[in-house]
């Protein structure tokens, strides 16, 4: 189909698709219509569907192409685009019935009529499949989808180191030697099973919102114990692999032949990039680059950033130099050196620092705050007030606030007091004090049936007001409410609250009397 050129040819395309419940569209549209309606641009449309959580940026952006195939790659429905490099595109995934998220890797077709292309794409999964370890992405499968080829794996909510420093410029000494160490103990692991990874940058290594470091990309790694490898046997001594900015001395020479120690230069290279904020060689071709890898040294880390410790600076320089004999041996040897320099306080990654989904990609669990202006069809007035998000997770969120119109598949969840109806009916049947100083009854305007309470910061309802300059709490730590005796008082609210009580006590008493009265009356025998 063609570029839709209207609302309704963006909502047929959105029908054809599947990618959004029948129903979840046709309320959306419905309450769409019955408050302020949708822009009559398709585009203006799709923006405000993606606001609204009803389409991720990655389906608007198809939609918009005229596209309505290709959401889905073997049992996992396409969420967002997650990662674009030279070996392919990665996506957040859902898988369809088990709902599990997991990032899927796709082959373009065009790789996959190249022989080196495909075989690494699969030397890839199997390398990876063979590691399981902290810091090193898994890998669960590898599958193919008609022409296309792809490899199933963990999905890590986080940042590359790469576009980490590049946005927000070189990290603290902490947390460069904290992620670099982790890097260390997951290339060990690697070494320790076999893996020579050759492709060692910022820009393969995850952080997440913990802070925890994870190692992935193992396109370029090989089993050095593996003498039937005919892969990089044939194709890998007639070009140069790894990354230009970061690649050792001795790889630029032959790629096929190097060890362990290529990945631990870089490493000090990508070390050294999180500390000054740039590559060893930030300026030059890539030609150039190659060979000074080989032929000239770097400014020392010091000189670009003074507050580098010593110490620390020629642990960097000893993973960078120049002749394999002289770095440390093996990426085991540089987490013990680099432990005592990693605090037992790491600064975790700021929220702005993470990836931001758009709504219809967040987990089914994430919580929905409603704050929007809601139509005025829907807009019936509530007798309890309504929990909110905590502050920090609504800080965390840089999409703006999420809109009433989103689809009833994700509802805010309300969880009003136990009781509090009960409670409503019974205090509704019972006079109401006079009210101080013009101030509504503060035990009976919370549960008033034509009221709405403005919501808490604390996220809990209160089934009692402010009285005076003291707020009571009526919830039992069971979460049942409980009686609290209002303050001391001697003004005529009290009075009045006392002269009711008084009242109701004689009453119970009367009642009391009369059956006494009436059952003495009753003949015996």
């Amino acid at each position: 189909m063609s570029v839709p050129s209207s609302v309704e040819e963006l909502t047929q395309l959105i029908r054809k698709s599947g990618m959004v419940d029948e129903q979840a569209l046709t309320t959306y549209l419905h309450r769409r219509q019955s408050g302020r309606g949708l822009p009559a641009d398709p585009r203006e449309a799709a923006e405000a569907m993606v606001g609204d959580g009803l389409l991720t940026n990655f389906q608007s952006e198809q939609f918009l192409l005229g596209k309505w195939r290709g959401f889905t790659i073997g049992k996992y429905k396409l969420l967002e685009r997650v990662g674009v490099g030279g070996m392919g595109q990665v996506f957040l995934c859902e898988h369809m019935f088990m709902k599990r998220r997991v990032a899927i890797k796709v082959l373009p077709p065009a790789k996959a009529d190249q022989p080196a292309a495909l075989g690494r794409f699969y030397r890839e999964a199997r390398a990876a499949g063979a590691l399981e370890h902290p810091h090193i992405v898994r890998t669960h499968d590898i599958d193919q989808d008609g022409n296309l080829h792809f490899i199933v794996m963990e999905y890590v909510e986080g940042t590359n180191l790469l576009d980490l420093v590049k946005k927000f410029g070189p990290l603290d000494i902490r947390r460069s030697t904290s992620y670099t160490r982790q890097v260390a103990l997951g290339l060990d692991f690697a070494f320790r099973s076999g893996l020579i990874h050759r492709d060692i940058k910022p820009g393969n290594v995850l952080i997440d919102r913990h802070g925890h470091a994870k190692l992935l990309d193992l396109g370029l790694a090989r089993f050095f114990n593996d003498q039937t490898d005919m892969l990089t046997i044939k194709y890998d001594d007639k070009i140069v692999l790894g990354t230009a900015d970061y690649v050792a001395p001795e790889q630029v020479a032959n790629s096929h032949d190097v060890d362990i120690r290529a990945d631990i230069y870089a490493l000090g290279a990508s070390f050294y990039f999180l500390l000054a904020g740039h590559p060893p060689f930030p300026n030059g071709t890539v030609s150039q680059k190659l060979l000074w890898h080989r032929t000239k040294d770097p400014t020392p880390i010091r000189q670009v950033r003074p507050e580098v410790p010593e110490e620390l600076a020629a642990i960097v320089a000893k993973m960078m130099h120049k002749d394999p004999a002289q770095r440390y041996q093996t990426p085991g040897e540089i987490a013990v050196e680099l432990e005592r320099w990693v605090p037992n306080s790491v600064p975790l990654p700021a929220a702005e620092e993470m990836p931001q989904l758009s709504l219809a990609a967040q987990p089914e669990g994430a919580e929905v705050q409603l704050t929007a202006e809601a139509p005025a069809a829907a807009s019936k007035p509530m007798p309890l007030p309504m929990p909110t998000a905590p502050q920090s997770e609504l800080r965390s969120r840089s999409l703006g606030k999420p809109s009433p119109f989103a689809p009833a598949a994700r509802p805010a969840v309300l969880t009003p007091e136990p009781f509090a109806p009960l409670l409503a009916v019974a205090t509704a049947t019972l006079p109401k004090p006079p009210s101080r100083f013009g101030q509504p009854n503060p035990f009976a305007a919370p549960l008033a049936a034509d009221t709405q309470q403005a919501p808490r910061s604390d996220d809990t309802p209160q089934p009692f007001a402010q009285t005076g300059t003291k707020t009571q709490r009526a919830v039992s730590p069971g979460g049942f409410p409980v009686i609290a005796m209002p303050p001391a008082d001697t003004g005529p609210q009290s009075r009045a609250i006392l002269f009711y009580g008084l009242l109701g006590a004689s009453g119970v008493l009367a009642t009391v009397l009369l059956v006494w009265k009436l059952f003495l009356s009753v003949p015996k025998g």
